[in-house]
């Protein structure tokens, strides 16, 4: 199958060309809106399926917004009705083409040029007006509020918000990209109506920003969002990609003692942390139990013996654990434990814990095993 993407160098067709990549079978053919009136013609006769992806958000005179947005789809239409057997074409618009300004009235124009086209010919046309779009690859600065907050946080810059309350629909990248891979299979119901895709996440902006300080802040010991939350997910990811490579790499806090060294790695609001020790060989960890928190150790590196006695009936476990074993222990309420090195070499544990560290409330009663 022969693929046509116009608008491939933007950043919901580099998203797109991406996953076309992953397909076996296709042949992907592009154009940005730079390239050669010539080779917009060549694609469109091989092509058995088209993206219309390419537009203009922010001309340096609204003259622009016709040239990009709406001559250009009247081209590529005006070549689909000189061709026998017409491909789809799948053009993404914008729910601005509901607005009376000089972008929404292009956007709206163009969706009328599909209409006429479906009209007069018959062929088959897909509308999406989406709302604001984030993901990776979105330029900052340019059109997306979630764009520019990430580049200014992952880069040390302050966020400016002038309306805070004011609430704005959201769509993530890929949900747009299922959207639209969905054509590639028989049977999607064509309609000359706009869709709005979804799923989409209304927040406001004071609400965006508090979100995406947060994801900044995990670095120096903050919370990982609340993954449960689709919308806070996708902004994690998001961010992410927004650091610099330089700044992919980061430090956290070592809690360093004579018996070795501890690093937090992971802090949630509902699943509790994750944090890794260093433990030299001979030395002893824990000898404490807790009524309510548990624990699952588990040894990446070293021999460690890990103890465990109940309580109440002082019923005693000992296991023995290597790092290569995969091994993890439980370690439940009301059962004194600890972990010793008692290999030659530097035993390196990874724990998790039910919930965060609190040493106003710590749940943990020193007790010998």
């Amino acid at each position: 199958m022969n693929v046509f993407v116009t608008g491939s160098k933007g950043f919901i067709g580099k998203n797109l060309i991406l996953a076309l990549s992953r397909i076996q079978g296709l042949s992907i053919y592009e154009y940005d809106i730079t390239d050669e009136e010539n080779k917009l013609k060549d694609a469109i006769s091989k092509a058995d399926i088209i993206y219309h992806l390419a537009g203009v958000n922010r001309p340096q005179n609204n003259n622009e917004f016709i040239a990009g947005n709406v001559d250009l789809t009247k081209t590529i239409l005006n070549y689909l009705r000189n061709r026998e057997n017409a491909p789809p074409i799948i053009m993404t618009s914008s729910i601005q083409a509901e607005l009376d300004n000089p972008y929404g009235i292009s956007k709206k124009n163009a969706e009328e040029a599909m209409k006429e086209y479906k009209i007069e010919t018959g062929n088959k046309i897909c509308i999406y007006r989406l709302p604001n779009v984030f993901g990776k690859w979105c330029k900052p600065f340019y059109n997306s509020v979630v764009a520019t907050f990430c580049y200014n946080l992952t880069h040390d810059k302050p966020l400016t918000i002038t309306d805070p309350s004011r609430e704005i629909s959201f769509i993530y990248i890929d949900d747009v990209i299922k959207n639209l891979l969905q054509h590639l299979s028989n049977g999607f119901n064509y309609q000359s109506e706009p869709i709005i895709p979804g799923p989409t996440y209304n927040t406001t902006l004071q609400n965006l920003a508090d979100i995406l300080t947060k994801c900044r802040d995990v670095r120096t010991g903050g919370l990982l969002p609340d993954f449960s939350n689709k919308l806070e997910k996708y902004l994690y990811s998001t961010f992410l990609s927004y650091y610099e490579k330089d700044d992919q790499v980061y430090q956290v806090e070592k809690k360093e003692d004579s018996r070795g060294y501890l690093f937090e790695l992971i802090k949630t609001k509902n699943a509790g942390q994750i944090f890794v020790s260093r433990t030299f060989p001979g030395i002893t960890r824990g000898n404490h139990y807790h009524d309510t928190k548990v624990e699952k150790f588990c040894v990446l590196e070293g021999k460690a013996l890990i103890k465990l006695r109940n309580m109440v009936s002082g019923e005693i476990n000992e296991i023995y654990v290597e790092g290569t074993d995969g091994t993890i222990v439980d370690i439940p309420p009301g059962w004194t434990h600890n972990i010793t090195n008692v290999g030659t070499t530097d035993l390196i544990t990874l724990f998790w814990a039910n919930e965060n560290f609190n040493s106003e409330k710590p749940d943990t009663y020193f007790c010998e095993v």
